[in-house]
């Protein structure tokens, strides 16, 4: 008989372990080279330039069609109102756009009887001024020059004249010979021709009269065919992803109209009370100036202060005092900053998401491109990108340059907030974010996260030992300053749960909101025996420098859920130090790591060295965060030998309420024996 085969019997499995190739050994730590841009920029690059020179060379041709397509956001509410009367759609945009040519035309009838009423009184006010110019001149001007002739006077009598030097000639010699000279007068016959009389006349209208005609002709058709521009639009642009198309095309149409009627209302109220309050002050043609103020405060910034030249020096030629042209001014100066700081925050909100740093360079660029009409239409072409980049990946950068929303997330601006040592900031970050969401999951989406980018950049060599120092003080700081909050839900508002997905920039788009641990521990006395001490959990820092204060979290996480807790350094847990740990009164173990690359043989043999100082005691490792995890959590345990393995905060507190007999609210409370216990496991 032939001795067994040795393929019958199986080897032994081998104890598992990490692969190398699953887990690569980082490379050493090294600077990346400076960024030098490739055929893609480059391309991008001359994109922009050749958009921006269409824009100006077709500068013709686009303004119209832009003014078109801006009055048909305006006049669509309207078309709107009207379709809902069951008007059909043509009669509907027909009269929508005629009651808008009717109000231009109104207000340019008002305008222009008002000048010429105004008119007639025109050198009486000149006189006026003229006299008041003088009055400044002579009281502050001959002063000045007074003064000015004092200094040129005791100069001229310090510096003693040069011999020999000729006498200056006396003021007017020299054009003496000048005005001998015959003047020659040529004499020309004007051409009073109906036809040249008429084109003197029309031409200066002619041109604003044919854009007029043209806006509203292109604002008509849009407005009748706003449905199926609609659809070709996402066609054309998006045809592979309608619900981003749809929700950027609603978006856009939703803010531009809210943005217009807003502005309307906003700046015909503030041309109201200019008109009140001039014809209370005694200021001829109030009317004019009303709608003047109104007309001109769509320029940004600096409209207001242009709407009040002419009414202030209208009061200084109408009244031979000053009492008149002090209250214009006030009257213009008092009106603007309470309707520009308090009633359009209030009205505006976060519509139009432009930064003001973002409004004046956009007011500068346009008018640069399209002059004074595209100082008007800035705002509202700014907005149309600032949307284009809020749901088009490849123009995020619009938003971010352009947007008011935050282009750091919450966590990068943690760690930038840690790397500057403000502690008082990232704490007032953190007290505005915690407003909507519970401290464990600010410590899991923005705390650890914003920690990692630090462990990452150590990795890379780019930060230094004392700058890791500082930081990790400063989250000390910032973690002992938030022990007053706990850690629940906050009752969530109408406003918030309102607020649509569009309304978050990309950075704040990757944060999500996890709830609290809801798990209710029994008292004390039926509790099991391991878990009546006043610190039954022991929150042990991994080797990392900035394991410790990820401990620290938990640690607070477990107190403000009614479970003790203290925590101890690495140091503590190394070969040497173990044997001396205090480990009375302690029912779990939790052991805490920013970062796992390569092979971690040193957590699986600190592990081990806890189980055999605690054979009896449940261990938890924390990997925050594990986005990135090459393994399940099966995996990860069993190659880790501990019996519970978590990725956040908020898993990692469940665990310990579970492992401590923790119930749901509601549900009857277990008693102390029959709390579920983990079996250890062999290392």
């Amino acid at each position: 008989m032939s001795a067994p085969s040795a393929a019958a019997t199986p080897p032994p499995a081998p104890s598992p372990t990490l692969s190398p190739t699953a887990s690569p050994v980082p490379s050493p730590a090294q600077v990346p080279p400076p960024f030098s841009p490739d055929l893609k920029h480059l391309l991008t690059l001359v994109v922009a330039v050749v958009a921006i020179s269409a824009l100006y060379l077709a500068r013709e041709v686009l303004v119209p069609i832009t003014l078109a397509i801006l009055l048909s956001f305006v006049v669509a509410p309207l078309v709107g109102l009207l379709r809902r009367l069951r008007l059909p759609r043509t009669p509907a945009v027909l009269l929508g756009v005629l009651m808008a040519l009717g109000v231009i035309l109104l207000l340019g009838s008002l305008i222009g009887v008002q000048i010429a009423g105004l008119a007639r009184d025109v050198p009486r006010y000149q006189t006026t001024i003229q006299s008041k110019v003088d009055m400044v001149q002579d009281r502050v001007l001959g002063r000045l020059n007074e003064v000015i002739g004092r200094i040129g006077r005791v100069g001229t009598a310090a510096a003693p004249e040069a011999p020999g030097q000729a006498p200056a000639a006396a003021p007017g010699d020299e054009n003496l010979g000048d005005a001998r000279r015959p003047v020659p007068v040529q004499i020309q016959n004007e051409n009073n021709s109906p036809l040249a009389l008429a084109q003197r006349l029309l031409s200066p209208v002619l041109g604003p009269l044919e854009t007029t005609f043209i806006v509203f002709i292109v604002a008509v058709f849009i407005l009748m065919q706003q449905a199926d521009l609609r659809d070709r639009l996402i066609r054309l642009f998006g045809s592979d992803d309608l619900h981003r198309t749809t929700v950027a095309l609603d978006d856009a149409a939703a803010r531009l109209s809210k943005y217009f009627l807003a502005q309307l209302a906003i700046n015909g109220s503030f041309g109201v009370v200019i008109c009140l309050g001039l014809f209370a002050i005694g200021v001829p043609s109030p009317i004019l100036w009303g709608i003047l103020a109104a007309l001109f405060r769509f320029i940004p910034y600096v409209g207001a202060l242009l709407a009040a030249v002419l009414p202030m020096a209208l009061a200084a030629g109408v009244d031979p005092g000053w009492s008149m042209l002090i209250w214009t001014a006030a009257l213009f100066f008092v009106t603007e900053p309470i309707i520009g700081q308090v009633i359009e925050p209030l009205v505006y909100g976060h519509s139009t998401g432009l930064s003001p740093v973002s409004v004046i360079v956009a007011a500068i660029f346009w008018t640069w491109i399209w002059g004074p009409i595209g100082l008007i239409l800035s705002t509202p072409l700014t907005l149309c990108l600032v949307v284009l980049g809020r749901h088009v990946e490849r123009l995020e950068f619009l938003d971010v340059m352009l947007g008011d929303r935050p282009a750091l997330t919450p966590s990068e601006n943690f760690y930038q907030r840690m790397l500057a040592g403000d502690a008082d900031e990232a704490q007032a970050q953190a007290e505005t974010l915690l407003e909507e969401r519970s401290l464990s999951s600010y410590y899991d989406e923005v705390a650890l996260k914003g920690l990692q980018l630090a462990a990452n950049d150590r990795q890379r060599g780019v930060v230094s030992d004392e700058k890791l120092r500082q930081l990790t003080e400063t989250t000390t700081t910032l973690i002992d300053s938030l022990a007053e909050h706990e850690d629940e839900d906050p009752p969530s508002s109408a406003k918030a749960a309102k607020a649509a997905p569009q309304e978050k920039s990309v950075a704040e788009k990757a944060i999500p909101r996890r709830p609290a641990p809801s798990l209710v521990l029994p008292p004390p006395e039926q509790r099991s025996e391991t878990w009546r001490g006043t610190a039954p959990v022991l929150c042990l820092a991994g080797r990392g420098p900035l394991d410790d204060a990820a401990s620290a979290m938990l640690a607070q996480l477990l107190d403000k859920h009614g479970l003790g807790a203290r925590t101890a350094p690495h140091e503590a847990a190394s070969r040497a130090n173990l044997p001396s740990l205090d480990l009375g009164g302690v029912a779990m173990i939790c052991v805490s790591y920013l970062e796992l690359t390569g092979n971690p043989a040193h957590l699986r043999y600190l592990v081990r060295r806890l189980r055999q100082r605690a054979p009896k005691t449940p261990i938890l490792v924390g990997l925050w965060p594990a986005d990135d995890a090459v393994f399940s959590d099966a995996q990860l345990r069993d190659i880790l030998g501990a019996d519970h393995y978590v990725s956040s905060l908020a898993d990692a507190v469940t665990a310990c309420l579970t492992t401590a007999g923790g119930t749901a609210p509601g549900s009857s409370t277990a008693s102390a024996n029959a709390a579920p216990q983990m079996a250890a496991q062999p290392a």
